[in-house]
């Protein structure tokens, strides 16, 4: 569909982007029951039922794993629903790539929960429990190799989404404003790409008693996704001022 400017002018506009994709569709429907069922997947994941005080406080030290896996699940939901309502598109390339996202998300739920948990135990000096028991130091650090390339993947694969919609900047006519914000997200989605695959090779490539903070790599994103969202804020706003003059 090529967007006309009668019906450009008729959209809504959230934080000065056009939003096209108004119209909840059979895939976008499929994607968020995709996206329930794995955090269904993370609560089943817990066990039974408590049937005391001791097993519901143990039961209870289980939630910052869980919250720490809801919240991963949670930024690829927030990201695709962003990128349909901006877009609206639904042709053979982006079916293909939330397809792809949605299986990979699939596949790496219960390892999610599992690395989460792994982590919090080993913070925690075993406060925290794990559903996975680890034995070694070198299955502590396989996890932070299976979840830094997971990661990075299913970040790849939204950023390439963003990337679809800046390739098809004239069929959805997007204005300066819109193609700079585009541009903002593939940037942050590739910067979260990568922080997730150099923490999954600096696991996998230094040796045991250095490759156990691959994990901290994930600190430095509160940093370069502020400077990214920030410079990419400030040239949008830069625009639309001379646009208004």
């Amino acid at each position: 569909m090529k967007w006309d400017d009668e019906s450009l002018s008729a959209l809504i506009e959230k934080n000065s982007f056009r939003l096209r994709g108004f119209e909840t569709t059979r895939m976008e429907t499929f994607i968020d029951a995709a996206f329930a069922f794995a955090v269904t997947m993370l609560v089943i994941s817990v066990g039974n039922i408590p049937n005391n005080y001791d097993e519901l406080v143990f039961a209870l030290k289980g939630v910052p794993a869980f919250g720490l896996s809801f919240a991963a699940v949670m930024l690829f939901w927030l990201g695709h629903r962003k990128w349909s309502r901006r877009y609206g598109l639904e042709d053979g390339a982006s079916i293909s790539i939330s397809l792809g996202l949605i299986f990979l998300m699939l596949v790496y739920v219960y390892p999610l929960r599992l690395m989460f948990s792994a982590m919090g135990y080993w913070l925690s000096s075993g406060w925290l429990p794990t559903e996975f028991k680890i034995t070694k130091l070198s299955e502590t650090i396989g996890l932070f190799v299976i979840y830094g390339f997971g990661f990075s993947l299913m970040a790849g694969l939204m950023a390439l989404l963003f990337n679809r919609a800046r390739i098809l900047k004239s069929k959805l006519s997007l204005n300066q404003i819109e193609l700079v914000l585009t541009k903002q997200e593939i940037t942050l989605w590739t910067i979260l790409s990568f922080t997730g695959l150099f923490s999954g090779l600096f696991a996998l490539l230094l040796p045991p008693k250095i490759a156990i903070y691959a994990g901290f790599v994930y600190f430095s994103l509160p940093f370069t996704m502020n400077f990214t969202a920030f410079y990419y804020q400030r040239k949008a706003k830069k625009i639309k001022s001379a646009m208004n003059e």
